[in-house]
């Protein structure tokens, strides 16, 4: 097999710019506004990319969503490959890809390209969820097996694995199989292949993934933004289970933030609510485009509805930039988080541009 040079601290690790408490990156979900299109959400997706790069954010995250009308990112690995030709630094990645809806070797191949098109840039988060509702996953997976694809999530990552780095043992049914492009082409005659392959993170909202990410010996990302309640015991259970491996000596654990800044508090307002009815909609069945604050602010929540929209904000960091500021360093502090991964959620690229802004200008981060 193949000889590579496995995952470096240093594709993971990352330094605090400015005044941040720990570095500081984008997890976009590409979301789709009412009177908006795919299109228009796929261009600020890549004004988004570029000016988390000149900012100084480390990293930049899609995620797997499907059949979900306002989440134009069905498609991480295609997007990617668009983000990466309009950036030159910033490390691009899945947050994550749901790899019980693929094939591993498909996977390792889609990522093998990416890595070959941005050499040292791309992330492989990867999550055990299916990123839809049950009926999608099913058309997804073509069985209505769904229980069976997560319980095989160990099995599946260690099939991956074996094919980024292309060591499937000698009597394996698959070890004649290559991912490519990949290591393998490195043994070809005159074959020359870049020594790295992308970091395999885990994503998780539970303790199932931050157990096994320990185990491992993997960097773990973990949902703040839709599970604060099981933030710190999973990155708890994560840092107890955490064995040194050939990819970190020590625990590494990012968090996804729901963070939105605006010039001012009363207009973050009314754009986390409007968020916040979207998810209502999409919880009970509805899934739609995110609607306008106009359209929130006119709706009438019932009792139930209230509860839970209440219960959302309370874990979306939003205000001016100050306060978004402060709200980050506590959580910050509170979860010890090694990295935060912001992601705004709102109506208009616009807003979600300029909450980046912002908050790249209170930590005083490059310009």
């Amino acid at each position: 097999m193949a000889d590579h040079t496995p995952t470096e601290t240093s594709d993971i690790r990352a330094e605090a710019k400015g005044t941040a408490p720990v570095p500081l990156s984008v997890l976009d979900l590409v979301t789709v506004g009412a009177g908006h299109t795919a299109t228009e959400s796929l261009r600020t997706a890549v004004e988004l990319s570029r000016l988390a790069e000149a900012r100084g954010f480390h990293r930049y995250w899609v995620a797997e969503h499907h059949s979900m009308p306002g989440v134009a990112s069905s498609s991480p690995a295609v997007i990617l490959a668009h983000l990466a030709a309009h950036t030159t630094r910033i490390r691009l990645g899945s947050g994550g890809v749901m790899l019980p809806n693929h094939a591993p070797l498909v996977i390792a191949e889609q990522f093998g390209t990416l890595e070959a098109m941005a050499p040292g840039r791309i992330d492989l988060g990867l999550g055990r969820a299916p990123g839809t509702d049950g009926a999608t996953a099913a058309a997804l997976r073509r069985s209505d097996r769904l229980n069976e694809g997560a319980d095989d999530f160990p099995q599946q990552l260690a099939e991956l694995t074996r094919f980024l780095d292309d060591d499937f043992p000698d009597g394996h049914p698959y070890a004649r199989i290559h991912a490519v492009p990949g290591p393998v082409q490195a043994t070809s005659p005159g074959g020359v292949q870049s020594p790295h392959r992308p970091p395999v993170w885990l994503l998780g909202s539970s303790g199932f993934s931050a157990r096994l990410a320990g185990t491992l010996g993997l960097p773990f990302a973990f949902a703040h933004h839709f599970s604060a309640q099981n933030t710190v015991p999973a990155l708890d259970l994560y840092r107890e289970s955490f064995r040194p491996s050939g990819v970190l000596d020590e625990p590494y654990a990012l968090i996804g933030v729901s963070a939105l800044a605006t010039d001012d508090e009363k207009e973050a307002r009314r754009q986390v609510e409007a968020a916040a009815l979207n998810m209502v909609r999409l919880r009970t069945g509805r899934p739609g485009l995110v609607p306008t604050p106009e359209e929130a602010a006119a709706y009438d929540f019932s009792p139930m509805e209230r509860e839970f929209v209440d219960s959302w904000n309370a874990n979306v960091v939003h205000g001016t930039a100050d306060e978004v500021r402060s709200g980050l360093d506590d959580l910050q502090k509170r979860t010890g988080a090694d990295e935060l991964m912001l992601t705004a959620n709102a109506h208009s690229g616009a807003v979600r541009l300029r909450s980046y802004e912002l908050i790249a200008d209170a930590y005083g981060l490059p310009v």
